[in-house]
């Protein structure tokens, strides 16, 4: 029996006698797939994990923590973890991305900002897997092995190797140092819903205690969409302000803070440029691949303010000159 099949009848015996259908939800940039089952009355979403690649037990355990800090995650109503299916409440069929828009995006971003405080001021340590060096450095390793080496088909001479482990070093060393609170790690206007509260917030089972600027980074430097530079700066100061107000521990200065939000964007980016290639080269998901050009210029952006990522930033600049050299030669 298919996954499809099996997922039906677990929803049966959870309501019996009740008829119910069954559609395609979403998908992530995992093996997680998501199903509305509508009822007559209201519908609920079934998550579809597969025992043999996801675990469950991450996501039950994250969306207890940050429904009891008063944010608005759908809760777990039902679960069977041994085939791998969750029920949760639907929190609707609109995205942020789907809306935001110049009028409404002020409205959107500061209450995407009052749920980020009330998830950090939760934080304790040791409860959520630590954001350490070692994970901070194989998201990084992502950009070499799979947007270098697979994406544009190019090997970094030994000169250009030392220097990008170099730079990898140094962005450790800030990440590092930064106050560490609840990371949601991918808090972004594809995970961001239009909701009664807002907004309802998704994807969040792979949750860490890290940087405290990791996931204003995620929101205010998104894939997806772009602002202007000036606006980012005036959500990012909003943030700075309340998180600051709430008495969470952010750099009492803010130009420190922003630093640090700039200098944690380097990871990410380098991050997602690997991801996005190996969604694409490994599991066939090439929709990423659009919004590499978007994540390479924050990258770039963030390497031109600051002289210490000066070598990274050359270094940028001497792959893509081998891309187009490689390019006019195929």
């Amino acid at each position: 029996m298919n996954r499809f099949a099996l997922l039906e009848d677990w929803i049966r015996s959870q309501f019996p006698g009740i008829s119910f259908t069954l559609d395609a939800a979403s998908e992530d940039a995992s093996f997680r797939r998501y199903f509305r089952v509508k009822f007559e009355d209201r519908s609920l979403i079934a998550m579809d994990a597969p025992p043999s690649h996801e675990d469950c037990r991450p996501f039950i355990q994250v969306s207890e923590l940050f429904y009891a800090a008063g944010a608005h995650v759908p809760r777990v109503l039902a679960r069977n973890l041994e085939q791998g299916f969750l029920l949760l409440d639907d929190l609707g069929t609109t995205t942020y991305l789907q809306i935001l828009r110049d009028g409404d995006a002020n409205r959107l971003y500061l209450d995407a900002i009052d749920s980020l405080i009330k998830i950090q001021l939760a934080s304790r340590a040791d409860v959520l897997p630590t954001y350490d060096e070692g994970l901070l450095l194989r998201e990084m390793r992502l950009f070499p092995d799979w947007y270098v080496a697979k994406h544009l088909r190019l090997s970094l001479s030994p000169t250009q190797a030392d220097v990008l482990n170099s730079m990898i070093k140094r962005v450790l060393q800030n990440n590092l140092t930064q106050p560490r609170v609840y990371v949601h790690r991918d808090y972004h206007s594809r995970n961001l819903m239009l909701s009664d509260p807002n907004p309802g917030i998704l994807d969040f089972q792979d949750a860490v205690y890290g940087p405290i600027s990791y996931d204003v980074v995620s929101l205010f430097k998104d894939a997806y969409i772009v602002w202007d530079e000036e606006r980012v700066l005036d959500w990012v100061v909003r943030y700075w302000e309340r998180a600051k107000k709430a008495c969470l521990p952010v750099a009492a200065d803010f130009a420190e803070f922003y630093r640090d939000f700039e200098w944690m964007g380097v990871q990410r980016h380098l991050k997602v440029l690997g991801i996005f290639s190996r969604l694409n080269y490994r599991d066939g998901k090439e929709s990423y691949l659009k919004d590499l050009p978007l994540v390479m210029q924050y990258l770039r952006k963030a390497c031109e303010r600051y002289a210490d990522l000066s070598p990274l930033l050359s270094l940028l600049d001497e792959i893509e000159r081998l891309q187009m050299k490689a390019g006019q030669t195929s």
